[in-house]
């Protein structure tokens, strides 16, 4: 189950990418990511532009397998560090994804991560793509990141039920150092609005991730703003920035958050 709809992700990748590319007007583009380290900004805003434009040709195409960059049209993106030429290539890629998705529809099973997916699931991790990294384009100028709690609270939902995908965690045997009896995390947005159901249970106790949106005790509990409970779980805020508040076992919320991480 998802929070919001596909049409709704389909405004919020075009509105995300548009509020990405203003957060960066006037910027450097050789200016470092905190978040991302190992990238500067404008190698940030070109793994986005390029995210979009490979799964519009995944969907357009009904891909069955990964789509390697010289089946993309447009991926590498505008030649030179000029920003109003990225900025121009992100918008028309955010557009032309959202267009292929919508003329496609919701249904179309396609590629993705885990086996086969929809049109819907691309729909839906697009938009959190764009808002996380949107998170790291503001985290690079020191602009202030807010997000919609809707949004932020389906992003939130999206990333940790990856998390608990068996896929993963056989892609990432370090995982499995996460389970132990007494195991449990829960996470809650505080300022989201009623019946947005952002709160969250994270069970390590038994062979397997298990997460469930819940209201319930748990060994280590996170509250605070969505907004900034979503940036702690993607890693790009510290639980030292004190914008959350950590009741229990911090150190076993240290140890999920090192061995689980975006890209």
């Amino acid at each position: 189950m998802t929070l919001l709809s596909f049409e709704r992700y389909c405004d919020e990748i075009v509105a995300q990418t548009e509020q990405l590319v203003d957060v960066v007007a006037g910027a450097e583009l050789a200016a470092m990511v905190p978040s991302c380290p190992e990238w500067t900004l404008e190698q940030l805003l070109r793994h986005v532009g390029a995210a979009h434009r490979r799964v519009e040709a995944t969907v357009r195409t009904r891909a069955t397998a990964f789509v390697p960059d010289e089946q993309v049209s447009g991926i590498g993106g505008p030649e030179g560090a000029d920003l109003g030429a990225i900025g121009e290539w992100l918008r028309e890629g955010a557009a032309l994804l959202v267009s292929t998705l919508r003329e496609v529809g919701p249904d179309v099973e396609v590629w993705a991560f885990f086996g086969t997916g929809s049109s819907s699931f691309w729909a839906r991790r697009m938009a959190h793509e764009t808002v996380v990294h949107r998170a790291d384009a503001a985290l690079a100028v020191g602009a202030e990141f807010t997000v919609d709690t809707t949004l932020g609270a389906d992003t939130i939902d999206e990333w940790l039920h990856i998390c608990a995908q068996p896929q993963l965690m056989e892609a990432r045997p370090q995982l499995r150092e996460l389970l132990g009896a007494g195991r449990t995390l829960h996470f809650h947005g505080t300022d989201a609005e009623p019946g947005a159901a952002a709160e969250w249970l994270v069970d390590l106790t038994g062979d397997a991730i298990a997460v469930r949106r819940a209201h319930e005790k748990a060994a280590v509990a996170v509250r605070g703003p969505v907004g900034d409970v979503l940036q702690l779980v993607f890693r790009r805020q510290p639980v030292s920035a004190g914008r959350v508040e950590v009741l229990g076992d911090a150190e076993l919320l240290d140890f999920w958050l090192e061995r689980v991480k975006f890209g």
